[in-house]
């Protein structure tokens, strides 16, 4: 948990706390971006390939990646072995991207192999993120990782995980708009990037996707003579069964990928035990996803979405439950998001909704964002008081949103952004803890 402990199988293993690496890497939004493989390949045959002493299963898609992710990580950890796993972006601190097995990389030895690879960053002009993937791949040949799990950080074809030339494997999460900016306006480029990391012979296991990305991804292994395996969501009993602390329905089509993705482990690379999978799955907790938390008392609802796609979800999910009806929102949305498509994917008629800054990012104001609305969604965003700005600071806005007058029973959610919910965390705005 952030700020307390996740379980693993045979142990606990602390959340690692904040560690500053300022001097080295950027904030982690404040990072360049920069499409290509060459400069990590070059990069990483100066350090004679490590990543070629480890087999990886690479995870791409736009929403349910991290999950995925984690799910096989934490079944490959409960039998016994050391898989590495890799991911973005971070809640907390920088340590939580690269785990081998229970453990994540202590602090010293990230800034270590940040230092170590100093020079070949500048050489190489690498970006923080193909920093990281060279710090993790030279951590994993080090700890003598034989498997690892990879989540792509954007895009796919280009991404710095796909320099990886061992990933028999690979797992779609839902595909949806993201990253325009970068991957294509469309639903259709957007999955052609992605469909990127398919290479010959490589087995796909894909959740339901849009049908815009379904010929997409099957002729893409038709090109490159890779299988791709359409996976259905789990029933709900088969889900319910699992036990896991993940919430969501979207879980399901995660849940399912994960078990299809472990079978295909079980037959090809290393013999697993289907019960003791699931037992590594249900130990696994992914905070910042349908988390609850408390905030001075106040129950609150905490999501990481931070596009449409994942807004949808989010609401579907507030619409199937059991909650109040009408939400209290506090969201902190960058500026180069979909923020008109989230709002109007979140509100419903009668809720309420404070925009909050996230640290020095660029956010979305909510003079703009009101302008951009048609009522009544407009009418539903909380203009501050000139003297603030243009977005609310976050104790004010959680001060005010968990305030109800007598009768009312509004859910409080706090959504719009990962970064957000860990920029709480540090400054003690709110503790992310489970509860049962």
């Amino acid at each position: 948990m952030v700020g307390g402990a996740a379980a693993h199988p045979g142990g606990e293993s602390r959340w690692p706390a904040p560690v500053d690496l300022s001097d080295l890497l950027p904030g982690q939004t404040a990072g360049a971006v920069a499409m290509g493989l060459e400069r990590i390949q070059g990069a990483l045959a100066s350090l004679a390939n490590p990543q070629n002493s480890f087999v990886a299963i690479q995870v791409a898609g736009t929403n349910g990646k991290g999950s995925i992710c984690s799910l096989v990580h934490g079944a490959l950890t409960a039998h016994g072995l050391r898989p590495g796993l890799y991911t973005s972006p971070h809640l907390v601190s920088w340590c939580e991207r690269i785990r081998v097995g229970q453990a994540f990389i202590p602090p010293t030895t990230l800034r270590s192999l940040l230092l170590e690879l100093e020079h070949l960053a500048q050489q190489w002009s690498l970006t923080p993120f193909e920093q990281l993937t060279a710090a993790a791949f030279l951590h994993f040949h080090r700890q003598g990782v034989d498997l690892a799990v990879l989540e792509v950080g954007l895009g796919g074809r280009l991404d710095a995980t796909t320099a990886h030339g061992r990933r028999p494997i690979v797992a779609f999460a839902a595909i949806g708009e993201d990253h325009q900016e970068y991957l294509g306006a469309d639903l259709t480029s957007i999955a052609r990037e992605k469909a990127g990391v398919l290479s010959p012979g490589c087995v796909a296991f894909s959740s339901p996707q849009p049908a815009a990305v379904v010929p997409v991804l099957r002729q893409a292994a038709a090109d490159c003579g890779a299988t791709i395996i359409w996976v259905p969501p789990l029933a709900d009993h088969g889900f319910q069964a699992l036990q896991l602390s993940l919430r969501g329905q979207v879980q399901r089509q995660n849940a399912a990928v994960a078990m299809a993705v472990l079978e295909h482990v079980s037959a090809t690379i290393h013999p697993l035990d289907g019960q003791r999978s699931r037992e590594g799955m249900a130990s696994v907790h992914w905070p910042g996803r349908l988390q609850r938390c408390r905030w001075q008392g106040h129950p609150l609802l905490v999501d990481g979405a931070h596009n449409r796609s994942a807004a949808l979800c989010l609401r579907q999910q507030l619409d199937d439950s059991n909650s109040p009806g009408l939400v209290h929102w506090v969201l902190g949305i960058l500026a180069n998001k979909d923020g008109v498509g989230m709002v109007q994917a979140l509100l419903r008629p009668g809720d309420r909704a404070w925009l909050v800054g996230i640290g020095d990012n660029r956010c979305w104001p909510t003079d703009q964002l009101a302008q951009r609305l048609a009522e009544p969604q407009a009418a539903c965003l909380q203009v501050p008081p000139p003297r603030l700005g243009s977005t609310w600071p976050v104790s004010v806005a959680l001060r005010q949103a968990v305030h109800q007058p007598p009768g009312s029973k509004a859910q409080v959610v706090v959504a719009g952004s990962l970064y957000l919910l860990g920029q709480l965390h540090h400054q003690g705005v709110i503790r992310i803890v489970e509860e049962n």
